[in-house]
């Protein structure tokens, strides 16, 4: 049987555009980009030409594009680099549903002296922007908030967000806001004047693009200290070697997304809503965790009536369909995952809910094939 993928939330299939475009750089075109001479020359124009696509698909500069090695270094960047530049002493708020690698930057810092506040968020996912306010009346030097959830799918109006900020900065930059956009290229606004934040993250992996690749987008004029020093590579931001073929795969997957936009989103939605549909019509007491309009068409989060994700997710596995029970970046997470708990789901509603993620490959039948064997697993507990 063939195999279904339903985890596009944790990656995504290499586009076949996109591959063929960083095949030279994987064979003939393998000089270091930093070199003197011309055959590395060449490849620093490269990588100048996917800064300049990445950025007109963000609407900025092509220096406030700064290519890390995956999201979550981009992740680490914004927030160490941020904080401390800022001395020992900033403030750094977050959502209480952030990605893992937000989360364990925030616990690091608040370790170093830093204050650290973490928002609460609705049943929904949605975070509240009273406590917010609340919070921003204190004194602020960085908020970082997911833009869409990669667990739940939750999408913040990080519009509003930007607005409640910009009514805080009087006499300075501060607060600044950040956001991790890694799951919203080609399904939901990514242009940073519009969204107004001064720092966003990007990953190749979530957009059909290669792994090993991410982006930190960093307005000009935000200050932000390097955590990898060495070559001075990436604007002095991000030392090392670069990754020419990954560079290259990122921007033409990013530059495909944004010119397919509209059309991936109604087809995904087409198909999430039957999904669902189907779901209802075989699991009287299926529930929708954080279902509202405010969600990615791709990520729907399922409370299963008491059957063990870990249990369905093993048994679907060995049947060669691939779900997930939360995020592949929490795998060693041993006490449920923080995101349920956010939203307030506690014990066997949390333990029973998994992540069903889908993307611009899935089809009707892999759904038919998903939902008959779901049937299977509930009529089995």
């Amino acid at each position: 049987m063939k195999n279904i993928y339903l985890d596009y939330a944790a990656a995504t299939p290499m586009d076949a555009r996109v591959l063929k475009k960083m095949m030279p750089y994987l064979r003939g075109n393998f000089g270091n980009a930093s070199s003197a001479h011309k055959f590395g020359a060449k490849n620093r124009e490269v990588i100048e030409d996917a800064r300049r696509i990445v950025a007109e698909q963000l609407g900025c500069r092509s220096s406030e594009i700064i290519f890390t090695s995956s999201g979550t270094e981009a992740n680490n960047l914004a927030l160490s680099g941020i904080m401390n530049n800022h001395g020992k002493r900033g403030h750094l708020v977050i959502s209480s549903i952030e990605h893992k690698s937000i989360m364990a930057v925030a616990n690091r810092l608040e370790q170093e002296g830093h204050k650290v506040t973490k928002l609460k968020v609705d049943r929904l996912g949605l975070v509240n922007l009273k406590e917010l306010a609340s919070v921003l009346d204190k004194g602020v030097t960085l908020v970082s908030i997911i833009y869409a959830n990669n667990e739940i799918g939750t999408i913040q109006n990080i519009k509003v967000i930007a607005d409640l900020i910009k009514r805080y900065k009087k006499h300075t930059n501060y607060p600044l806001l950040h956001i991790d956009a890694c799951q919203a290229p080609g399904l939901i606004e990514i242009n940073v004047n519009k969204l107004g934040v001064d720092l966003m993250t990007l990953n190749g992996a979530k957009i059909y693009g290669p792994k090993g690749v991410g982006v930190l987008y960093r307005d000009i004029n935000v200050n932000l200290s390097p955590m990898i020093l060495g070559g001075g590579q990436e604007m002095g931001m991000r030392s090392g070697t670069e990754n020419v073929a990954a560079i290259v795969g990122f921007a033409e997957a990013l530059k495909n997304a944004e010119q397919t936009r509209n059309i991936n989103y109604k087809k995904i939605l087409i198909i999430k809503n039957y999904l669902i549909k189907k779901l209802f019509s075989i699991i009287p007491k299926v529930v929708i965790n954080a279902d509202s309009l405010y969600m990615l068409p791709t990520i729907i989060n399922v409370c299963m009536d008491n059957i063990s994700s870990e249990r369905l997710v093993l048994s679907l596995s060995k049947k060669g369909i691939y779900i997930s029970s939360g995020s592949a970046c929490a795998i060693n997470e041993d006490i449920g995952s923080y995101v349920l708990r956010a939203i307030g789901l506690r014990g066997q509603e949390a333990e029973s809910s998994v992540r069903i993620s889908i993307g611009k490959h899935t089809t009707k039948h892999e759904i038919d094939v998903l939902v008959n064997a779901l049937k299977t697993e509930y009529l089995r507990k």
